[in-house]
């Protein structure tokens, strides 16, 4: 199978549909869970498939060094790889590199303005040209709505989504049936897409809900889930 065909038949482009035609420029999406549920597999199935289609993409981790986040790169790559058959696996994971930054932050001791600025920077002064951004492990639940709103900004000044992977950080949260924690709610105003990761052992999946999709408040179950093995997004 070629790249081209491969974009064709990917399970994303099943996700893209079930959140109205994709997250899209200048908006914020969140993949939120309990820990240890594949958020960020998810997030890198979805970059991996921005880089199949020829975009770019910078993957800022939080929570991990940046080998850490590399590794997962590798590992989600070669799954995609094996089952569709990719021809000219190894030329097509080297020519698709020079379209991914990643960077690592701490939340804690760097400021959101500085993050922005480096980001800035990097896609201005470093001529690479983002299409989206990953915000890998970010405590959103415990974070500034201020901040939260610097980032949405930056988002639309600059023309790329953003995506945020978020567990919560405080034990005492309560989760909905979706998996969505009340610690949440409060940005809801400010987040485009919003999808909930819940472990079902009835079928051995992980489920997918749009909570959340452009400023419409109907949960539903994705076309889609996370296969338990290999954490990829899967039909």
């Amino acid at each position: 199978m070629d790249i081209k065909e491969l974009n064709s038949v990917s399970p994303i482009r099943v996700f893209e549909e079930s959140i109205n035609g994709g997250l899209g420029k200048g908006n914020l999406g969140v993949i939120v869970s309990r820990h240890g549920l594949g958020k960020t597999a998810c997030l890198v199935h979805l970059a991996t498939d921005k880089l199949f289609k020829g975009e770019s993409v910078i993957h800022v981790s939080f929570s991990g060094n940046v080998e850490h986040v590399i590794n997962w790169y590798k590992e989600v790559f070669r799954e995609i790889a094996e089952l569709q058959s990719l021809d000219d696996a190894t030329m097509v994971y080297n020519s698709i590199l020079a379209n991914r930054v990643v960077m690592n932050f701490s939340q804690e001791q760097v400021p959101v303005e500085k993050v922005l600025s480096s980001l800035e920077s990097l896609i201005n002064q470093g001529s690479f040209k983002a299409d989206a951004i990953l915000f890998d492990g970010y405590k959103l639940t415990i974070a500034d709505e201020d901040d939260i709103t610097k980032i949405r900004d930056f988002a639309k000044k600059m023309n790329l989504e953003v995506w945020f992977s978020v567990s919560p950080v405080r034990p005492d949260v309560v989760y909905d049936e979706n998996g969505v924690p009340n610690s949440l709610l409060k940005y809801y105003d400010l987040i485009d897409v919003l999808l909930a990761l819940k472990y079902d052992e009835k079928i051995d999946k992980v489920i997918l809900t749009v909570v959340r999709a452009h400023h419409q408040n109907v949960p539903k179950p994705m076309k889609v889930n996370l296969d338990p093995k290999t954490m990829l997004i899967s039909k």
